[in-house]
């Protein structure tokens, strides 16, 4: 006996079928991203002497998963190829990199200081790896005092910072910092400072008062 169903029913239902199977065969990995605990927004210093050092930091993105990360990072210029006199700097969504923002007033910072010559070989590297422990909460129950972190592309030598909302509790101070060397791989017998903003606003010369080394 024939069907009673017309070519255009069959050809409907097959397109819907087509449509039902190319569905199920994406990944579900593909269609979420996987967020991060944190916002995070992207800033970038270039020193123009005509403008003010808070109209030369420009906020550029913010982000709140996984993969948007790492588009960012795969289109944006490496560290190690910023022209001297620029920062990149990453922190918790509505907080400043800047010294006098609320959320930094009272904390510090862990300062690693890298000469010129390591530039090309360590700096993007070390970069990164600072950004994925931000964002990676890499510090478990210590990363609420986590703010952000910056990198200072600088003539003589580029300085990395990971800055902090307080300068105390000390255990959990230098815990932060130890965990920070281990995971860029600096040797023990490199010695790396915390330096309290307060008293870096303050400093005398060119170098701060250390409250913490590790």
């Amino acid at each position: 006996m024939a069907s009673d169903r017309s070519d255009g029913d069959r050809d409907s239902n097959i397109s819907e079928e087509e449509t039902e199977n190319s569905e199920h065969e994406l990944s579900p990995d593909l269609l979420i991203k996987h967020p991060l605990q944190n916002s995070w927004t992207l800033w970038f210093y270039k020193n123009d002497k005509t403008k003010t050092w808070e109209a030369n930091q420009r906020e550029i993105i913010t982000f709140s998963t996984v993969e948007d990360f790492w588009a960012l990072y795969n289109h944006i210029e490496l560290a190690s190829r910023l022209s001297a006199g620029c920062d990149y700097s990453l922190f918790k969504e509505g907080i400043k990199p800047m010294w006098e923002d609320e959320k930094n007033r009272k904390g510090g910072r862990w300062l690693i200081n890298l000469e010129k010559k390591h530039r090309s070989s360590s700096l993007d590297n070390f970069w990164l790896e600072v950004v994925l422990c931000l964002i990676g909460e890499t510090f478990e129950s210590d990363s609420v005092l986590v703010n952000g972190a910056v990198v200072n592309v600088r003539t003589k030598g580029d300085k990395l910072a990971m800055w902090l909302c307080e300068t105390k509790p000390q255990d959990s101070i230098v815990k932060i910092g130890q965990k920070l060397k281990k995971r860029l791989g600096i040797d023990d017998q490199v010695i790396i400072g915390y330096e309290v903003h307060s008293d870096t606003m303050i400093k005398q010369g060119s170098m701060a008062k250390i409250r913490y080394t590790i």
